[in-house]
Parts: structure tokens; sequence; C-alpha cells
């Protein structure tokens, strides 16, 4: 994979300007678009993280999530799966998420591709990547661990818990430690996946965790999705707060 032509931006922040790049990559012959932001201030290598987006592909949401892991420290990249410049609305937006869900194999693919652009770079300590996704994203990192990459842990927020048919977690192949943030509520991952998803983790001997917020439906930590839970889909202040704490906890732990 190469990276090509990187776009260089700055930001200032309380620790020291933000550098930004847009990063084009490879996959099977699809150019990939990626989001690469680090904190110049921190000399060396530190812990890479693996951002990946929810339905609508790359945006501005992934892009500040960045850049606030960037100024805790963290070599960041939102990926991209879908392909350079497309960035689906609804409902074109589901048929692109289902076409990676329904074809585990291909999004596996593109998850490692973003994984191995970020692992390659100078700035990331290779024995320390983590990754987080929303949505769809979520789902994916939950389907990175699944196929055993070799990092230290994935966040899903409010993701899907399903997994492909056959492609369930096998004991000795998790290599991730887990922590899945989901909506009590979330009309879109139902009680039946929840233990499903236990269930498989307690077969897979996998280290995880699992913390389930009252209240919250669906895109709980996106406030462009509205404030009507009667919806499936709505913002919760209180998870959202709740859940990137747990998720700073998580990383304090692997890292």
């Amino acid at each position: 994979m190469k990276w090509l032509a990187p776009l260089l931006l700055a930001s200032s922040s309380c620790f020291g300007a933000l550098v930004e790049k847009t990063v084009d990559y490879d996959h099977d012959g699809t150019t990939l678009e990626g989001f690469h932001v680090y904190d110049d201030a921190t000399a060396g290598k530190r812990p890479g993280i693996l951002i990946i987006h929810q339905w609508t592909g790359l945006t501005d949401y992934e892009k500040g999530r960045a850049r606030q892991l960037a100024e805790m420290g963290y070599n960041v990249l939102a990926a991209d799966i879908y392909g350079k410049g497309i960035r689906p609305q609804p409902p074109e937006a589901g048929e692109y998420a289902g076409k990676y869900k329904n074809d585990r194999e291909l999004y596996r693919g593109r998850l490692k591709a973003g994984l191995e652009v970020l692992r390659a770079d100078e700035h990331t300590d290779p024995s320390k990547i983590a990754a987080i996704g929303y949505c769809f994203g979520g789902t994916g990192v939950l389907e990175l661990a699944r196929s055993g990459a070799d990092i230290a842990g994935v966040v899903s927020f409010h993701g899907g818990l399903d997994a492909g048919e056959g492609m369930r977690a096998k004991a000795g192949t998790l290599k991730a430690k887990i922590l899945v943030c989901t909506g009590a509520d979330d009309p879109h991952v139902p009680p039946a996946q929840v233990m499903a998803f236990e269930e498989e983790m307690r077969q897979a001997e996998a280290d995880w965790l699992l913390v389930s917020y009252g209240h919250a439906v669906h895109a709980f930590t996106q406030k462009n999705a509205g404030d009507d839970p009667s919806k499936g889909v709505a913002y919760n202040e209180a998870a959202d707060r709740r859940s990137w704490q747990h998720m700073k906890d998580f990383f304090a732990e692997i890292f």
C-alpha cells in the first residue's frame, strides 16, 4: 500500500499542533481515502487508534473523534471502507452498509487495509493498537477482532453484534480485548442479539466487557441523530459521555 500526496493541515490544541493528512491507500485495486491526525508535540511512537465510520462513510463526525483522540496523545487513522469519494446518504447508505455486512470477508479486507496503514506509520507503536467504530463501524471492529487481528483491543459504540454465517469467534483465535457500548433500548440490537453475542464471547474464551446504557437507543453518541428515542435512533448525552469515559478506561488498561 502507498500513501499518495497527503494534504497537510494544522490546528492548534492545548497539547500543541495537530497535524492532519488525507491519506489515499489501496485494497484490491480500490482506492480508499482515510484521515490521519496526530499531535506533533508528542515525540516518538505512541499507541495507534483506528476509527471505523458509520453507515454514511467517513464524515466530519469521525474526523472530530480522531482529533479528540489525537489530543489525548494517540496516532489516529479514520479509515475508509467504501472507497474514495463514496459518502452515501440514506437510503443509499443502507445499501452500502449491507454490502459489507453480507460479505464479511470483503469487510475484513477493507478493515485490515486501514489497520496496516496505521501500523506502518512512523508514529505508531505497533505493539499498542486499538480500533473503535460507530454503528456500521461498531460491527466492523468486532469483525476485526473475530478475524484474529493482532491488536490490543476494540471498542464498539452502538454497533450490531451479530457475526456473519460461519464467522463466529472461536476459542484461541481472539487476540484483542473487547469493549461493547450498547443502548439498552436499541431496537437494532435486540436482547436476543446481545445474548447470542455474550454466548459467542464465552465460547471463544474472549476477554470482553459489555456495557448497556439505560434509556439509550441507536446512535446515542451522535448529536445529529435527534432527540426522540421513540424513533429508535437518538442522541443521549449521558450515554455519550459515559461510553467515552469507559473507552478511556479501557485504553488505560490495554496500553
